[in-house]
Order: structure tokens, then sequence, then C-alpha cells
């Protein structure tokens, strides 16, 4: 397989399976995406969504139910997993415990026939890029968690693959260990110049890592968007769940100027920015909970009263659950020197409160 590549492209990858009595359903459901060259794609999604089938099926391991997959102009599809050569990384390691550190990274390297002369410089390398230069001679049970995951990187990078394939590779590393090891897999990817296509269900990964984000639901693409767009500008009401807009109410539309819209229920009058067609007489309104101030706004404009009726502190703020008269639940981010029971107005900006067709 080359490795001075321009693109790879997945054409409308469809992957079946046999659902309840024998009916076939669509875990993966034409996933039409180009990745280039020293891109850097997270897929993203709740578990069932379809994004570790997509990984599998780039890298050989299922077999499409339909569609194809192309390295330049190169149709893969059809190959096995190791004519494709891409490095993957596993959530579980996936390391030989009898083996030493320089044993685990170069066995790739020994099936495909490199020479122990050869082999040993690239070896080297690898581990001089994943900072475990010194570590060579000891066994993956003698390793922290993050230096076992780091050997794993080091074993898909060392065969020198043109993408490397990620599989929630971080899921069981502690908070402090996840934070240090993605910004390691952001700068090995940096001095790789390959592509990485790397799977996640964790939003702050992705946000972090990313060049495009790819959200995913029951096996289609939701959004394929930079972080930016898609942590600000959510295509839809799953992705605004899924990118922490806690806030999500369901409203009448009371009136619509352009991209405006005025929405009204209860004692709740807010407007904000359309982001889809509307279809009816009801939309719904997304709102992250930092979004929301503590306060009067701008003439009176997207403020509502209530009491707090919950109260987290975070360090900075707190996260306050607000209870409107009504029994609207609104979750927002406060002062620290809001206490339960306080009576408080809050509002939200009219360009941070999108609106969606009602569900």
């Amino acid at each position: 397989m080359k490795h001075d590549f321009k693109e790879l492209k997945l054409d409308r990858v469809t992957r079946q399976f046999a659902g309840a009595g024998g009916k076939a359903f669509n875990a993966l459901d034409e996933l039409t995406l180009t990745v280039k060259r020293g891109e850097f794609i997270c897929l993203l999604g709740p578990s069932g969504c379809g994004k570790s089938t997509a990984l599998n099926c780039i890298a050989g391991l299922m077999q499409l139910s339909g569609g194809s997959i192309w390295l330049d102009e190169q149709r893969i599809d059809t190959l096995p997993p190791e004519k494709r050569g891409f490095g993957m990384v596993f959530q579980n390691y996936a390391l030989f415990p009898h083996m030493t550190v320089a044993k685990n990274i170069g066995f790739g390297l020994k099936m495909r026939g490199v020479s122990p002369s050869a082999m040993t410089p690239r070896v080297a390398h690898a581990l001089k890029l994943v900072q475990l230069t010194g570590q060579e001679h000891k066994l993956p049970g003698q390793l922290s968690g993050g230096q076992q995951q780091r050997v794993a990187i080091a074993r898909a990078i060392v065969i020198e693959p043109p993408l490397i394939l990620m599989d929630e590779p971080l899921s069981n590393l502690d908070a402090k260990l996840r934070i240090e090891t993605r910004a390691e897999i952001r700068r090995i990817h940096r001095e790789l110049d390959r592509a990485t296509i790397y799977v996640t269900h964790d939003q702050d990964e992705a946000l972090s890592l990313a060049d495009r984000i790819v959200v995913m639901k029951d096996g289609v693409v939701q959004q394929i968007g930079t972080p930016a767009e898609v942590y600000a500008q959510p295509a839809n009401l799953h992705v605004a769940r899924f990118m922490g807009y806690r806030n999500v109410l369901e409203l009448d539309v009371a009136r619509e100027e352009g991209d405006r819209v005025a929405l009204r229920g209860g004692d709740i009058v807010i407007t904000g920015v359309r982001k889809q067609p509307l279809k009816g007489a009801r939309a719904a309104v997304a709102i992250r909970p930092e979004e929301i101030s503590v306060g009067e706004g701008p003439g009176g404009l997207n403020t509502i009263a209530g009491r707090v009726e919950n109260v987290e502190y975070s360090g900075r703020d707190s996260l306050l659950d607000v209870v409107t008269s009504s029994g609207t639940l609104l979750h927002v981010r406060g002062p620290v020197t809001t206490a339960l029971d306080d009576i408080v107005r809050v509002y939200v900006p009219v360009e941070r409160a999108l609106v969606y067709p009602a569900e």
C-alpha cells in the first residue's frame, strides 16, 4: 500500500446486520466522506451510532454491504486488512504480555518480512516519537496504562501507514492521563503527516483533537464540520443535545422575522436564531447552560425568572437548576454566591438561542 497518498474516500459506505426476526438494518447507512492527507478526523456519537462499524469497514475487519472505499485511484474495500497497510490502535491496547516493548512495536514489521537490521532503527524512531526511549526492554505489565497505550500507538505507526485508525484509545485511562495522552496523539499526528481517523463518544476529545468532526446517529451522518462549527452551530437537535445544549424547550412560534424567531410558552418568551426551516406552529430552542447569564437582559429581552432548586459547585462558578413558575427547568451557569431557593432572573443573548423544528 502506498504511503504518498492524497486522500481516502468513502463513497456511500453501508454495512447491514440482521436484526430481530431476521430483518436487516443498516448499522452504517451510506457514509460518504473524503479524508485528506494530514487531516485528523473524529467520528463522534453515542454507543451504537455506527462509528466503530465505520472504522472496522475502513480497516477491512468488516465487509461492506454497499458502497466503496478508495485510496486515491485505488479501490481498497476489496482488499484484506493486511493489504491495506493501515495502522490500528485499539481500546484495550492488544499488546502481547510476554513480549518486550521493542518486540511488541516491531511485530508488524516482522510479519512484513523486514530484516532485524532494518527493523531496529525504525523501532527506535517510533519509541522516540511516543517518548518511550529507554523502556524498550520492559514488558507491558511493567508500564502504566498511558505508557501501554503509547506502545500501541508506536506499533501502529512503525509500519509507516498512510492512515492510522484509533478506536476509543483513551477510554481505559483516568482523566489526567486522558488529557496528557490526547496531547501526545495530536503531536504524533502532526509529526507523521499522515491521516488519522479517531472514534470517540467524548465531545471534549473530539473538540480538542479533530480538524473535522463527523457526528453520527443510528448509522447516519448528522453533521460534518470543524470543531468550532459543530460546537457553536449544530446542524440539528440531535447534534445540539450531544454537544452540550442541555436546555431544549419546545414552545409555540409567535412570529418569524428573517432568521429570527420569537417563541412563547407559559411564562417564557424567547427570541432565537432559526437554524433549520420550521414545520408547524411549534419549535424547539436549544441553549447551553454557560450561555445563560444570571441577571437582566438588555431591555428585558429573553429574561426569565425562577427559583434556584439545586446548586452544584464547580470552582469558578456553579451549575444551577432554575425552575420557573410554570415548572420549566433551566440549567444555568451562575455565580458561586447563588444559594438554594434564591429567586433569580436569567437571560440568554438572541444569537445563543438556536431554534430548530419541534420533534
